[in-house]
């Protein structure tokens, strides 16, 4: 999943939630033109760009099915698979009385590569508080998949403070899965809470002082390694201006528009060619 470096190239992560939007229909069919716009762009082609999408709970089996076996144009074998599928939830336990809960052992039974945890709308609307957040961390991590942990501050503060805050909920949401010795790639997708739904993203200023700390921590820690991509009303050309100091991008309602999807691996393509220029 981690797009790291290939050669001189950086390879970047773009991901989406359709949170509950979308039909079942509807995202099926986004999928489809994703599918087939993303697999025909340069940016996929030559390896600059790998996605995901976490759909709700009913599409997770059918959407896994329909992206999971799509390779880039021109390309074939397992190696060149691009898109991978997750879900935007699991329960903290594999089984047992848990009316209306999904385990990550399920998840991980139809097809989902992916969970997202602690989005500061689950903690706002369901009460998640870190120890929930934990407990589903080990969860996902216990099943051999990667954790879309969300982080963020809730208030504006300068990015020091920012590191402060999200680099304690980081290591409260992996202590439990660390104490267990379940390792594993994990995405942090740092969400400053403020900017969630709001009109611009962070600073650029803002999100580089938070994410390249974020990005040395992970990259220092001996159990997990992975990725720090940047959510909270991301956009087209944010990534261009941040992509030195970020590993991707954590789209919200801007990539309802499938054509949206293609504007952010333009910007992906345009820092290629910018970095080996």
């Amino acid at each position: 999943m981690a797009y790291r470096e290939e050669g001189a190239r950086r390879r970047y992560l773009i991901g989406m939630s359709t949170k509950m939007y979308f039909s079942h229909a509807r995202t099926l069919e986004w999928c489809r033109q994703v599918a087939e716009l993303s697999r025909m762009h340069p940016a996929v082609v030559e390896g600059r760009a790998e996605l995901f999408v976490l759909p709700g709970f009913l599409s997770v089996a059918e959407v896994a099915s329909m992206l999971e076996p799509v390779r880039a144009a021109g390309s074939g074998g397992s190696e060149a698979r691009f898109w991978s599928v997750g879900a935007q939830d699991a329960c903290w336990a594999d089984d047992g009385p848990y009316t209306g809960e999904v385990s990550a052992a399920q998840l991980a039974e139809v097809g989902a590569r992916l969970v997202e945890v602690g989005h500061a709308e689950r903690r706002r609307l369901f009460g998640e508080d870190d120890e929930v957040i934990a407990a589903k961390t080990a969860a996902i991590l216990r099943h051999g998949l990667t954790p879309v942990l969300c982080i963020g501050e809730t208030e504006r503060v300068d990015p020091e403070a920012a590191v402060e805050v999200c680099q304690a909920q980081l290591e409260s949401a992996l202590a439990p899965a660390r104490s267990a010795g379940h390792q594993g790639p994990v995405v942090i997708a740092y969400e400053p809470v403020w900017a969630i739904g709001a009109s611009e993203p962070a600073g650029v200023e803002h999100i580089v002082g938070v994410c390249g700390p974020l990005r040395a921590a992970l990259a220092a820690d001996l159990d997990y390694s992975g990725d720090v991509i940047y959510g909270g009303s991301a956009g087209p050309g944010l990534l261009r201006e941040v992509g030195e100091h970020v590993d991707g991008l954590f789209l919200g309602r801007f990539a309802h528009n499938p054509q949206a999807i293609k504007g952010i691996l333009d910007d992906v393509l345009t820092l290629g060619s910018a970095t080996s220029a």
